[in-house]
């Protein structure tokens, strides 16, 4: 008897798993025709992951996953891949991108990411709003950007700047090699941190400041949330029903700068504190759209709109510049006369204008442009746009129609590595981006802020702390190679900013003038 109960509980049980991993098959491939039906060349799918296996398993960062893709139709200006079961196009054509992201923008106004409010805070914020509610808050915030608001910040990059120089020097007295990167994180952490929010952070002489804890944080996902992530994509309807938080957003980060910001806000509400900054604008946002409001329906707003645009603001403003300065300076460290072509530019330019560190200095840096430009593209920070489609769009001398809610990629990092248009990519060479080789190159090769009315609302911010960063060093050190300093970079496999696996060491050597 109990042989029979058990032999029959063993077999219910493999029937069971039969029929559960038959309803997952099914369920999974249903989409996997889409593309064919629509006579768009797609790269062959496998069942339940689609072409994102080795990436969603952590074998390969989404580059690679994307790259291959994007090298596998070198004549179409666009091709399908399945992400799981989701359908997504890849739009690979630069006239084709410009046009979607410029001209016919109208029917792409949304990033196509689902990410639900009520569960996750980040939702609230700029980069995954969506409509009028986006519309209406990008106007909002674009109000902190301005020349003038950018010129009142000069003073203060400065400073962090040279706490930067102070503590490199302190460093390279006791040993050869420094982590640049977890360095120049901390330095534009307290930038933010002042110039954005009027807080001295002093993260520069505090390794373990709760401030850089939390931006790390803040998008770096956890194991429950890749498992959720995992049934998101597998059973979306399920994951929204039951408001699930699969955002890679850590909870406590979020409470943390929910509780910092809101504490600011309160202040200088109570205590009538008006500063010409970034705080100052979300402050106005709050008072005309939460406050003052009669907008409802989508556009209604509440306080933690404004909170989770603070977060977003904070966390970006900082781990982007982070990025591209330390990849920066790993380039000048391993091409010597790129960076002695760079600092006799500084240099002269300090003599030009009586060492002022104002706008005419910064935009007289042509070849930190170049050098900055030619970082953008060979670490290119966000590896792929994402697009949703707001209404159906007839693909321009295509018969291809592209249904509303269709989920759209455009893959940058392939594009900026696609020797059509920049030759031997994997060379870092800043003169790709003289004026006459720029005219060379199509609209929609070069996209590191993106493009059109969605393009990055701290771009200016970040160009202008990037070439005082620049500037400050390459005017004290010689940067070169050190023992430690890894050759070719190995990078990190996790979604998000691409960021150094190992770090970057690199040796900094006082100049005496």
């Amino acid at each position: 008897m109990i042989l029979y109960l058990t032999n029959l509980l063993c077999d219910n049980t493999i029937l069971s798993l039969v029929i559960v991993c038959t309803f997952i098959y099914y369920y999974t491939t249903s989409t996997y025709d889409t593309w064919r039906k629509l006579n768009v060349p797609y790269a062959k799918p496998v069942p339940i992951f689609g072409n994102i296996f080795k990436m969603f398993t952590g074998l390969e960062h989404q580059v690679d996953t994307f790259g291959r893709i994007y090298k596998q139709f070198p004549d179409n200006k666009f091709c399908g891949f399945y992400q799981m079961s989701t359908p997504f196009l890849m739009i690979r054509d630069p006239e084709l991108i410009n046009t979607m992201l410029v001209k016919d923008f109208s029917y792409f106004t949304d990033h196509g990411i689902d990410v639900n409010p009520l569960v996750n805070i980040m939702a609230r914020s700029l980069f995954f709003a969506t409509g009028q509610k986006w519309k209406i808050m990008r106007q909002k915030l674009s109000l902190g950007f301005t020349s003038s608001k950018l010129k009142g910040t000069h003073e203060q990059i400065q400073e962090c700047s040279d706490q930067l120089i102070d503590c490199i020097r302190e460093k390279s007295k006791i040993t050869e090699g420094i982590e640049i990167h977890e360095l120049v994180g901390n330095s534009a952490t307290d930038v933010i941190g002042t110039c954005a929010f009027g807080m001295k952070l002093d993260t520069i002489y505090n390794d373990n400041s709760s401030f850089r804890k939390n931006v790390k944080k803040l998008f770096k996902p956890s194991g429950k949330v890749i498992f959720l992530q995992i049934l998101e994509v597998l059973f979306p309807k399920i994951i929204k029903f039951l408001k699930l938080q699969t955002s890679p957003v850590d909870i406590d980060a979020i409470n943390f700068f929910h509780s910092v910001f809101g504490e600011v806000i309160e202040y200088r509400t109570k205590n009538n504190v008006v500063r010409n900054d970034l705080t100052q604008t979300l402050m106005k946002a709050r008072q005309d759209l939460v406050i003052n409001s009669d907008y409802k329906g989508e556009e209604k707003y509440c306080e933690l709109d404004i909170i989770a645009n603070a977060m977003l603001l904070f966390s970006a403003g900082s781990e982007t510049v982070t990025a591209t300065a330390s990849f920066c300076f790993y380039e000048l460290a391993l091409n010597k006369n790129i960076q002695d072509r760079l600092r006799a530019e500084i240099i002269s330019s300090q003599i030009k204008y009586g060492k002022q560190f104002n706008n005419e200095f910064l935009e007289d840096l042509h070849y930190a442009d170049m050098v900055l430009d030619e970082t953008h593209r060979k670490y290119t920070i966000i590896t792929a746009l994402l697009r949703g489609a707001t209404q159906n769009y007839k693909v321009p001398g295509e018969s291809l129609i592209i249904e509303k809610g269709q989920k759209i990629l455009i893959p940058i990092h392939s594009i900026h590595h696609d020797p059509k248009y920049y030759p031997n990519p994997h060379i870092f060479n800043p003169e790709r981006f003289t004026a006459e080789e720029k005219s060379k190159r199509p609209s929609g090769t070069f996209l590191p802020f993106g493009d059109g009315l969605r393009h990055c609302i701290g771009k200016r911010f970040a160009e202008l702390e990037l070439k005082i960063i620049l500037s400050k060093i390459l005017s004290k050190f010689e940067i070169t190679p050190c023992e430690k300093t890894e050759i070719p970079l190995k990078m990190k496999k996790e979604r998000g900013i691409i960021s150094p696996k190992n770090g970057i060491w690199l040796s900094f050597r006082p100049i005496v003038n």
